[in-house]
């Protein structure tokens, strides 16, 4: 299989997981579970297909579907291991919005668009799912919140596109921008770095 599947299936695993930390956090039942797994995987490469007239990627593939049964069937088996239901949450959502911004790059660089366009098209393959997740389980999206969350794809498309300046092979292209991506969210996180806010003061 080539980098870029791989690297696709990857996220689809970490977002699947995602999905159903969050949805086993909520309480949901089995459907409930496996149909937040899903959109949490492919919400956002849907968004970006659609928008590029494109046809969307796991129609045709049903080893997307797959994988996100696997990943959901495998993350409710060894619930008691991801105990530390907000850090497991964290952390495959991290590694899941570092991978689908190169997924989604990618995609965009196959259709010749511009590179700004193409962070465009990895931020929204990053955060679109997890949107449509938290709609659902009733949370405001944390691509709304004060959170860094989109600025860290928004980082790691701006390294990746510099990086292919420098002739280096694809595969470091592509651990230099996720790894940045999965940096500059941590970073966030542990020092509690915000984005500035302009919620009116109270009297």
């Amino acid at each position: 299989m080539s980098l870029l599947l791989w690297v696709d299936l990857l996220g689809t695993i970490a977002f699947a997981i995602s999905g159903v930390l969050t949805a086993m956090k909520k309480g949901l039942d089995p459907f409930g579970i496996f149909i937040i797994a899903f959109v949490t995987s492919v919400g956002g490469g849907t968004v970006r297909d659609l928008l590029m007239d494109a046809p969307v990627f796991w129609m045709y593939d049903l080893m997307y579907i797959y994988t996100i049964a696997g990943a959901a069937v495998f993350a409710i088996i060894f619930r008691s291991r991801l105990s530390y239901l907000r850090r497991s949450l964290f952390l495959f959502d991290t590694i899941g919005i570092a991978l689908y911004t190169m997924v989604g790059i990618q995609k965009g660089i196959g259709a010749e668009f511009h590179p700004v366009i193409c962070i465009i098209l990895g931020t929204l393959s990053a955060c679109f799912g997890g949107v449509i997740r938290d709609i659902l389980c009733n949370e405001i999206p944390i691509i709304f919140r004060k959170e860094i969350y989109a600025t860290a794809c928004i980082a790691g498309g701006v390294v990746y596109f510099a990086a292919s300046y420098g002739n280096f092979p694809s595969w470091l292209q592509f651990g230099l921008a996720a790894g940045v991506v999965i940096a500059v969210r941590l970073i966030a996180v542990v020092f509690k770095l915000r984005l500035p806010s302009f919620y009116p003061q109270s009297s």
